[in-house]
């Protein structure tokens, strides 16, 4: 188990360290038409653009965070004076398709979905990350969990340390396999940890895709707070999914934060879909840091100058210190991004370089 952290952990860490720092409201729409095919703008012809479009993934696309996003929307709208229109999805391909095909203009994407994106298409490009605790790209990463149900951790352990060795078999659940920390980077350490095993020396992440080879069962959630409710409504025995996405519905109720062996509690007032589980309990077998989302933008379809106008807003400190963005400690404002008590984060500029961590692991 340390093995597989130690790996993922040193890989994000040396390309951090090399590629450093550099230095209202739109009208919701289903994602469904992401799927539809148009033909590309160029960025000439978008520069008198009457709307931006910005495509969420499912994780973000929830009602509790519709005043979140409106607040990203309506700063938007006030820098550049062109309406925000958001289009929420129930998908990761939907988001992935609408910002490469220029169905959609911005997106927040994690990291696996914005290299997919830009394989699609080299003019999808990120803008900026949130920081880590430092304000810097430092520290600008979150976590990628596996999980079971409390009163079953017992079956995890290997002496008083965690150990993945009793997942073969179980009915697991993952996000979507376009996702960074609910897919790409667990599916790449257990990889990592069996293949060193005679009995799965040949093991490869497609084995992990589907029930019989590894896994009894293979579910998809479809987001992350999906994928821990298959695990809380016992469809699944191990699930997959990352601290952020499930942060306003939870709370920590033994252990430290982000590490294994940590307990957490589904709060008794949590929003859909938690309020079918209030009260359950997880408990964290397995904790790798993952780099954080970008915000991307199509740049066929986003000219240079409007480009660089969203780019100086989100970078400004009034961003960082808007309170709807950046969640201070206590505020019961549910939202994307939270202080920690120094209060420094922020964010920050990024080049696509920042990324290559994830695309080795696909190599």
């Amino acid at each position: 188990m340390k093995k597989v952290f130690l790996f993922l952990f040193a890989l994000i860490t040396m390309t951090l360290a090399a590629c450093g720092s550099s230095t209202d409201t739109g009208t919701e729409t289903n994602g469904e038409a992401g799927s539809e095919e148009v033909k590309t703008k160029t960025a000439a012809e978008t520069e008198e653009k009457e709307k931006l479009t910005m495509v969420w993934y499912p994780n973000e696309s929830g009602a509790d965070l519709k005043d979140a996003r409106d607040e990203i929307g309506r700063l938007i709208e006030e820098e550049t004076g062109i309406k925000v229109e958001h289009q929420t999805t129930t998908d990761y391909i939907i988001a992935i398709e609408s910002i490469a095909q220029g169905n959609a203009d911005l997106a927040f994407m994690g990291a696996q979905g914005y290299i997919e994106a830009n394989n699609k298409s080299d003019s999808v490009q990120p803008l900026v990350v949130s920081s880590g605790k430092s304000g810097t790209l430092e520290d600008a990463v979150y976590y990628s969990w596996l999980n079971v149900k409390k009163g079953n951790e017992d079956q995890y352990k290997d002496g008083e340390e965690y150990s993945l060795d009793n997942i073969v078999d179980k009915k697991f659940s993952f996000v979507s396999n376009s996702s960074t920390s609910g897919f790409k980077v667990p599916s790449t350490g257990i990889v990592s940890y069996f293949s060193e095993k005679d009995e799965f020396k040949d093991l490869t992440t497609d084995d992990l895709l589907e029930g019989g080879a590894f896994f009894s069962e293979v579910l998809y959630g479809g987001s992350h707070q999906g994928s821990a409710v298959n695990l809380l409504q016992d469809r699944a025995e191990v699930a997959a999914f990352c601290d952020v996405c499930v942060n306003n519905y939870i709370e920590l109720v033994e252990g430290e934060m982000n590490r294994p062996g940590a307990v957490y509690q589904v709060k008794d007032d949590a929003a859909e879909p938690f309020n079918t589980v209030a009260g359950e309990q997880f408990v964290s077998i397995s904790v790798t840091p993952v780099l954080n989302a970008p915000f991307v933008v199509n740049e066929e379809t986003v000219s240079e100058e409007l480009i660089e106008k969203i780019r100086a807003l989100f970078l400004s400190d009034a961003v960082a210190e808007n309170e709807k963005i950046f969640i201070p400690e206590g505020s019961e404002f549910t939202g994307l991004f939270s202080k920690s008590e120094e209060g420094l984060e922020r964010f920050v500029e990024v080049e696509d370089a920042w990324f290559d961590p994830i695309r080795e692991l696909s190599k």
